[in-house]
């Protein structure tokens, strides 16, 4: 009986995906172009009130930070103008199910599982790809479900994940000095003057291959593919012969049994609860005009969404009071995250959540913390205990990877997987300690065979990153280092919840 309501709780969550397509196009008619006012990078215009009247254009009236500039402006709003016309990636009705699902998290009552490439590709985009991330997304939610017996949201960092902030504007090598690689939806990762050169129509390519990415998703979590009688298929090739391979079919031993027990007593396991999952996506807002160009206004509420993604974070260099990116972010109804480093204090934090969720609405902002473990345990109380106070509705996530990236003698960056397991223990501490709730974990991660980031079961060490570093950007777990880390938050939602050891 234990297992049967263990496997009941693993695709619990409404599955519907069909919903109606909003009538209302973006009005494109701005008085300023919007590369007109990416070339000022530094001018301050004010802060971000949510008491000012907010339209999908009034984000370029403050400062944009991280943005790149063009050269080309009636090449930036042809481009734009384009984006306008095209069908929204993802649908109103769709955001709403996801802001449900995350109000639950906020409250306690479900987990948050969001993970995929740091940057992705044009060049690396393939059926194959988008299957291998999305099925280790599976393995992942399937572990912490038995291990948590809640519901795990599944959130992609898919299907728009293209823009990057960049530490420097330009880059130099050999005593030349070019623009910084901001991903393929700005410039090319060549290091020539062409390939740096700002192309707004990247951004159109970039929408296209969003749309063949939802396409595949959309496809795999409903057509058979998410079907859990195929538990055992999930597992990837090169993972197959691991130690977490043999803990994974030693779970999915348990939860087969508790299947074949729920269909003795007369439960229909081919029921969509059973056969399909949802899945959202996710990305960085970061690239304003692309975002703007794909706001549409919902049919149904006459609310605005930005139909790029599901659900869209701030980052930690572009969440400024005085920025465009948190006046475009404050009026869509998506559900929003932030990034929080060390470098936040509480009062900051604080006005973050009255201008990015003004009315409390619980599941409308994630705060996710990237800060190392050590600094974790020294600033990660000072918030909680702020948010507790002030009675502010958020979901508290983990990014334990982009507080713990170095460069080796050789040049490479990478992370060790000892350090993002020791923030993810730091993570789970720190709220057992203030009586909190610790509400997902958010990864950059692959489901290829890569060695990016040192350490983990496979005892990947700096000289075996040459071997298959193939990263455009920041480095990825592979498949066997993120199902290491599915079972360390598994065990600890197990102890949170009072319930014996997975093993």
């Amino acid at each position: 009986m234990k297992y049967s309501l263990l496997a009941l709780s693993l695709l619990s969550a409404p599955q519907a995906l069909a919903f109606t397509l909003p009538r209302t196009p973006l009005n494109l008619g701005s008085t300023s172009s919007p590369s007109s006012q990416l070339s000022v990078l530094s001018e301050n215009r004010g802060a971000a009130g949510s008491s000012e009247p907010w339209t999908p254009t009034s984000w370029e009236a403050f400062t944009p930070h991280q943005m790149p500039v063009y050269d080309d402006e009636a090449a930036l709003k042809s481009a734009t103008d384009e984006l306008g016309q095209f069908a929204p990636l993802v649908f109103a009705g769709e955001v709403r199910e996801l802001h449900t699902q995350l109000a639950k998290a906020t409250q306690g009552q479900g987990f948050l599982m969001m993970g995929g490439d740091c940057a992705e590709s044009f060049d690396e985009f393939n059926v194959d790809h988008v299957r291998d991330t999305f099925r280790v997304i599976l393995q992942m939610a399937l572990i912490m479900t038995f291990g948590g017996a809640m519901p795990i949201i599944k959130i992609g960092r898919m299907a728009g994940q293209f823009a990057k902030p960049r530490s420097e504007p330009n880059e130099v090598k050999d005593g030349v000095s070019l623009p910084s690689y901001r991903g393929d939806i700005v410039n090319a990762e060549e290091f020539t003057e062409e390939a740096r050169m700002n192309d707004p129509k990247k951004m159109v390519r970039a929408y296209h291959q969003s749309a063949q990415t939802l396409n595949i998703l959309r496809a795999f979590s409903t057509g058979g593919y998410a079907d859990i009688s195929r538990l055992h298929a999930w597992n990837l090739d090169f993972v197959d012969k691991t130690e977490e391979a043999s803990r994974y079919r030693k779970l999915t031993t348990k939860v087969d049994e508790a299947l074949r027990f729920m269909k003795a007593v007369g439960v229909d396991t081919a029921a969509p609860t059973f056969t399909k999952t949802d899945f959202y996506t996710a990305h960085e807002c970061l690239l304003l005009p692309y975002e703007q160009a794909l706001t549409r206004q919902d049919s149904t509420t006459g609310r605005w969404y930005d139909c790029s993604a599901h659900m869209l974070w701030v980052g930690e260099r572009t969440r400024q009071p005085d920025g465009a990116h948190l006046e475009f972010t404050r009026g869509i109804g998506n559900p929003l995250g932030v990034k929080i480093s060390d470098k936040c204090t509480p009062d900051e934090l604080l006005s973050i959540c009255d201008q990015m969720n003004p009315n409390n609405i619980p599941g409308r902002l994630t705060i996710i913390i990237r800060m190392g473990a050590e600094k974790l345990r020294a600033n990660l109380p000072g918030l909680i205990r702020a948010v507790q106070r002030e009675g502010k509705a958020v979901l508290w996530i983990s990014d334990p990877v982009h507080g713990n990236t170095y460069k080796t003698a050789n040049g490479y960056k990478t992370r060790n997987f000892d350090d993002i397991r020791e923030e993810l223990r730091a993570f789970f501490d720190v709220h057992e300690e203030m009586g909190s709730h610790p509400g997902g974990v958010h990864l950059e991660m692959t489901g290829e065979d890569v060695t990016e980031c040192v350490g983990g079961v496979q005892g990947l060490e700096e000289n075996d990153l040459p071997g298959r570093y193939n990263t455009a950007c920041d480095p990825r777990l592979n498949g066997v280092q993120a199902l290491q880390l599915a079972f360390l938050i598994a065990e600890r939602m197990r102890k949170r919840s009072g319930l014996p050891d997975l093993d």
